[in-house]
């Protein structure tokens, strides 16, 4: 096995993007939409995404279009309970 690291990224690979939802949210989704993070400021949203890509060999990208959040960032409803914390 060899010990070295992968500095590009497989471009047939996983897509980071980085970009704001329709409310000004900033947000970090991959491109099977199996990550999802919501951040306070651009600079951490990169940051975080920059992460992500040196752990999945992936590229990350400016969203060109607003974003549509995976995980809904609604009140909990009446009918709904809360969990306590999150995983």
């Amino acid at each position: 096995m060899s010990s070295e690291t992968i500095s590009e990224p497989d471009p047939t690979g996983l897509v980071i993007y980085v970009g704001q939802d329709r409310a000004g949210h900033w947000l970090v989704q991959d491109s099977r939409r199996n990550l999802e993070g919501r951040f306070i400021s651009y600079g951490a949203a990169m940051s975080y995404a920059q992460a992500e890509r040196d752990i999945y060999h992936a590229s990350v990208e400016i969203a060109n279009a607003p974003l549509i959040p995976v995980i809904s960032f609604a009140p909990v409803g009446r009918d709904e309970r809360a969990l306590r914390r999150a995983a």
